[in-house]
C-alpha cells in the first residue's frame, strides 16, 4: 500500500504563554516541531520574561508536559513587541490568549502583516464562536482560519476538536488534520461551531445532570463517584472528582459559556453552577491544584463537602450493595433496564443521569456534528468513557430506550420536555457499517478518507461498525496467535504475533508461541511483529500461572520456566528474520525484556517501559541483565566498563520505569535506533514498514559474541558501596538492598576479576541462579503474594 502525505507545517508559534498556550508549545516540542511561544513583552527586564517563566513553569508541572527535560529546548521564547518576524517562517499560528473577542481581535491585526502566505492561523478557544473570531480576521487570512480545541493537559489527551467557518478552505482542514494526527499523535473529530462545541457540550451536561440528579435524590457525592465511574465505564475521577481535577474555576468558566451563549437551548435551566460550588470557589477551594474542593485530604483520610451544611465529613461511602449488584450485570441493556425498573434511589439516579444524556445528545446532534460517531469519539477521547451515549444508547436497545425516554417526558420526570426528534423512533440505531448518521441529511456518513488514516489498519470503532478483520491464522495456541493481516490493509506480507492474555502476561504458552512463530517467520516469511490492538503490550511473567509450582514448591519447574524465557529472549535476537516489537502501554519485567531483544521496537510515544522486578523481590532473568552487561562492555571507553554500567544498573535495581518511550530510550531500555510514532493507531503499519525495509536491505541478525568483558568483583563492590550509601540514608530497605546485590553480581559477571572475558550463557546462568536464590526467600515470596492480591509492590 502507498500512502502519499503532504505536511507543510514544519514550524509553529503559539500566541499565549498561559498554561494552556504553553503546554500546547510542549507537546509540539515533544514531537520534534520546532516552535516559538509569545507573550507580551515584559515592562522591566528581559522582554520575553513572561513567555520564560513559563518555560520555566513547564518543568515543574504534574503530569510532566514534556516527555523529556531536552524537549523545552524546543521551544523559542518570544515576544510581540520586537519578535514579531519570526511569525514569517511558521506553517502554523495557534493563538491561545484569554478568551476575550476584543483582546483576539487586536492580535489577528498585529500579527496578520508578518504571517507567510500559506500559514494557517487556528484559534484555540473553547467557549467563542469561531464564526465571530473570523470576523475580526484580516480578510486575505480568513481562508485559513479556523478553530482548534486541544484538551488539557495536551500532551495526554487525545481529543482534538477542529471547527471550520464558512469562509475557511476545505484543503486548510484536511492539512490539519493530518498534521494532528500524523505528528501530534492526536484523535480529530470536526465539531459544528456552536458553543462548547462537541465534547464540553455534552460532558458538562452529563455533569450537570448529575449534579441535579444526586440533590433530588438524595446522593452523597462519594457515592455519585463510586456509581458514575468505573462501574459505569467512565473513568475513576468519575464525576465530582473530576471537577476537582479540572479545577472548579475552570468547570465554572465552561458553565457560564453555556449559560451566556445558549440561551435557547431547551435546558438552559441547568446551565448554572451550584451554590455551593459558587462558594467554594469564592473561598479558593478550587480542586485539586489548591489541594482542598469538593474533596480534600487530612492526613490519610479523604474529607468530602456536604452542601447542604458547607462543611466537610468524613468521605469514602460506597454504593449500596443491590445496586451494585445490579451494575454487574454484563448484559448492557439487562442492566439499565434493571436500574429503570428498581424502585431504590441510587437506581433510579442512574437511569436519570443516562436518560437525560441521551435525551440531550438527541436533540442537539444536528446542533453540533455532523454525525453521531464525532460525538462517540469526543465523548471517549475527551471525557475517558469506555463507549460514547449513542453507543451506549444502541447497546441498551435503541426503540426500548427511545420509548422509555418519550414516557419519561410524558410523565414530567425528564430535565426537558422538549420531544424527541423524529428520526429517532424511525431508526435502531445511529451506528452501521455503512456509517453513522447525519441528524440533518439523515444519511450515513462514513470515516475520512484523507491518505493519513491510512496508516491506521485498524482505527478506533464505534458499536455497530463493521468488526474489523484480524486476517487469517497461521498458527495459534491457547496464549497467542499468529495471523496476517488481510491484503486490503497491507500488502507487505508480514505476519503479527498477538497475546491472547490478560494484560498480555507471558506464562508458558506463550514463550511457547513466540518460538513456534519465529521458527514459522524465518522459513515463510520475511519477518515478523509482535503487536496487540490494545494496551498494554505486556505487564511481564504470569505470576498467577507461577502459582501452582511456587506453592508446592516445585521450584525446578520454575527454573524450566526462567530458562524457556532467556531461550525465547535469545530467540527474538537471533532469528533469521527481523522480529520487531510495537509497544504501547505498559511494557513491565519480561515485556521490558522481550523489546531488548527485538531487531527493533517502534513504540508509541507514551510507552511506559522498566525492568521492575524488583518490586516483586526479584530481578530481571529474561536476558534484561545480560543485555545491560553486553552493552556496557560494547560502549566503554578505555575499559571502563562500570562508567556505562552504573546508570543501567541503577535503573533495574530502583525498578526506574521510563514515563515515555523517549525517557525509555535514554535510560537505555530502548536502543537509538529504534523508532517512535506519536500515534499509537499507526502502530501495526509502521511496524510493517520497518520489517519490510530491514528485509529489502538483505536482513543479518546480530552475530552471537563468543567473548565480552565485564566489571568483575571489583566492579559489584564498587556498586556494593553505593547501595551501602543509599540503605543508610533509608532510600531502600534491608531487602532491597539484598536484591540490589545480586542484580550488580550478575551485571558484574560474577566472582571474577575485572576485565574478564565471558559469554552470554555466562551472564544468563548467573540470572537463573540469583533469580531462583531469592524466589525461595520468604521476603520476596510476601512480595509476590502482596502484587497478586493487592495489584501494587509491597516494599518489606
Amino acid at each position: 500500500m502507498s500512502v502519499s502525505l503532504t505536511m507543510p507545517i514544519r514550524k509553529v508559534a503559539v500566541l499565549g504563554a498561559g498554561v494552556m498556550g504553553a503546554q500546547i508549545a510542549a507537546h509540539l516540542s515533544n514531537a520534534g516541531i520546532d516552535t516559538v511561544l509569545f507573550d507580551l513583552p515584559a515592562a522591566t527586564g528581559n522582554p520575553n520574561a513572561i513567555s520564560l517563566k513559563a518555560l520555566d513553569n513547564l518543568k515543574k508541572l504534574k503530569p510532566a508536559p514534556l516527555m523529556s527535560a531536552s524537549r523545552i529546548d524546543g521551544i523559542v521564547p518570544a515576544n510581540y513587541g520586537s519578535d514579531l518576524a519570526l511569525l514569517a517562517d511558521c506553517d502554523l499560528v495557534i493563538e491561545a490568549i484569554a478568551e476575550r473577542l476584543d483582546w483576539k481581535a487586536d492580535l489577528y491585526a498585529k500579527i496578520a502583516p508578518h504571517l507567510a502566505e500559506h500559514a494557517i492561523l487556528a484559534s484555540n478557544t473553547s467557549g467563542l464562536s469561531i464564526e465571530a473570531l473570523a470576523a475580526n480576521v484580516p480578510a486575505a487570512l480568513q481562508s485559513r482560519f479556523c478553530g482548534i480545541h486541544f484538551f488539557n493537559p495536551p500532551r495526554y489527551m487525545y481529543l482534538v476538536e477542529l471547527i471550520a467557518t464558512k469562509g475557511c478552505q476545505a484543503d486548510t482542514l484536511d492539512a490539519l488534520e493530518t498534521f494532528l494526527t500524523l505528528r501530534l499523535g492526536k484523535g480529530v473529530v470536526r465539531a459544528k461551531d456552536s458553543p462548547n462545541f462537541i465534547a464540553n457540550r455534552i460532558g458538562v451536561f452529563s455533569m450537570l445532570a448529575t449534579i441535579e440528579h444526586a440533590k433530588n435524590f438524595g446522593i452523597r457525592f462519594d457515592v455519585v463517584d463510586d456509581l458514575t465511574g468505573p462501574r459505569l465505564g467512565r473513568p475513576k475521577s468519575a464525576t465530582f472528582r473530576t471537577a476537582d481535577v479540572v479545577g472548579l474555576d475552570t468547570f465554572a468558566h465552561v458553565v457560564k459559556t453555556m449559560t451566556d451563549t445558549l440561551q435557547a437551548d431547551p435546558w438552559h435551566a441547568l446551565f448554572k453552577s451550584p451554590e455551593w460550588l459558587e462558594q467554594l470557589i469564592a473561598a479558593g477551594a478550587l480542586g485539586q491544584k489548591t489541594r482542598q474542593g469538593i474533596f480534600k485530604k487530612v492526613g490519610k483520610d479523604v474529607l468530602m463537602l456536604d452542601p447542604s451544611t458547607g462543611e466537610y465529613i468524613a468521605g469514602g461511602q460506597k454504593a449500596s450493595d443491590e445496586v451494585k449488584a445490579l451494575l454487574k450485570n454484563t448484559d448492557f441493556a439487562a442492566k439499565v433496564a434493571s436500574l429503570r425498573a428498581s424502585n431504590l434511589p441510587e437506581a433510579q439516579f442512574l437511569w436519570a443521569c443516562l436518560r437525560d444524556v441521551w435525551h440531550y445528545i438527541a436533540v442537539q446532534l444536528e446542533h453540533i456534528a455532523d454525525n453521531a460517531r464525532d460525538v462517540d469519539f469526543a465523548i471517549r477521547w475527551g471525557f475517558g468513557w469506555e463507549q460514547g451515549p449513542f453507543e451506549m444508547w444502541q447497546a441498551a436497545g435503541w426503540q426500548t430506550i427511545a420509548a422509555a425516554i418519550n414516557e419519561d417526558i410524558a410523565a414530567g420526570k425528564t430535565l426537558s420536555s422538549t420531544p424527541l426528534p423524529a428520526w429517532v423512533m424511525a431508526r435502531d440505531g445511529v451506528h452501521t457499517p455503512a456509517g453513522s448518521l447525519n441528524a440533518v441529511t439523515q444519511e450515513l456518513v462514513g470515516r475520512s478518507t484523507l491518505p493519513v488514516y491510512e496508516r491506521q489498519l485498524y482505527p478506533p470503532k464505534v458499536l455497530g461498525e463493521a468488526e474489523p478483520d484480524f486476517g487469517e491464522t497461521i498458527y495459534e495456541n491457547d496464549s497467542v496467535r499468529m495471523w496476517m493481516p488481510p491484503s486490503n490493509l497491507t500488502t507487505a506480507g508480514v505476519p503479527v504475533l498477538s497475546f491472547k492474555t490478560k494484560a498480555h502476561c507471558v506464562g508458558a504458552n506463550v514463550l511457547a508461541g513466540i518460538q513456534e512463530s519465529i521458527k514459522i517467520a524465518e522459513q515463510y516469511h520475511p519477518g515478523l511483529v509482535i503487536w496487540h490492538s490494545t494496551a498494554p503490550f505486556s505487564v511481564g511473567a504470569d505470576l498467577m500461572s507461577m502459582g501452582p509450582a511456587f506453592m508446592s514448591g516445585d521450584f525446578a519447574a520454575l527454573e524450566r520456566m526462567v530458562f524457556e524465557f532467556q531461550k525465547t529472549s535469545q530467540a527474538i535476537k537471533y532469528a533469521k528474520v527481523p522480529v520487531v516489537g510495537a509497544a504501547q502501554g505498559y511494557a513491565f519485567g519480561g515485556g521490558c525484556e522481550f523489546l531488548m531483544h527485538c531487531a527493533r521496537v517502534v513504540a508509541h510515544v507514551e510507552t511506559y517501559i522498566g525492568l521492575v522486578e524488583v518490586g516483586v523481590g526479584l530481578l530481571p532473568a529474561g536476558g534484561g541483565c545480560k543485555e545491560f552487561a553486553l552493552r556496557a562492555s560494547r560502549l566503554a571507553r578505555n575499559g571502563n566498563i562500570l562508567e556505562v554500567l552504573k546508570d543501567y544498573y541503577l535503573a533495574m535495581a530502583m525498578a526506574k520505569v521510563g514515563t515515555s518511550a523517549e525517557e525509555g530510550q535514554q535510560i537505555g531500555y530502548l536502543k537509538e535506533s529504534d523508532v517512535i510514532v506519536m500515534n499509537a493507531n499507526e502502530l501495526l503499519y509502521v511496524a510493517q514498514a520497518q520489517v519490510t525495509a530491514m528485509a529489502a536491505t538483505g536482513y543479518r541478525p546480530p552475530v552471537r559474541p563468543k567473548a565480552f568483558a565485564v566489571a568483575g568483583r571489583s566492579g559489584a563492590a564498587t556498586i556494593r558501596a553505593q547501595l551501602v550509601n543509599m540503605l543508610e540514608g533509608g532510600f531502600i530497605s534491608k531487602y532491597d538492598f539484598h536484591i540490589g546485590v545480586q542484580i550488580a553480581e550478575i551485571v558484574c559477571g560474577g566472582d571474577v576479576d575485572a576485565g574478564t572475558l565471558v559469554d552470554e550463557d555466562w551472564i544468563l546462568k548467573l540470572e537463573r541462579e540469583r533469580f531462583m536464590g531469592l524466589l525461595q526467600k520468604g521476603k520476596t515470596q510476601e512480595r509476590i503474594m502482596h502484587m497478586i492480591e493487592f495489584n501494587k509492590p509491597l516494599r518489606n
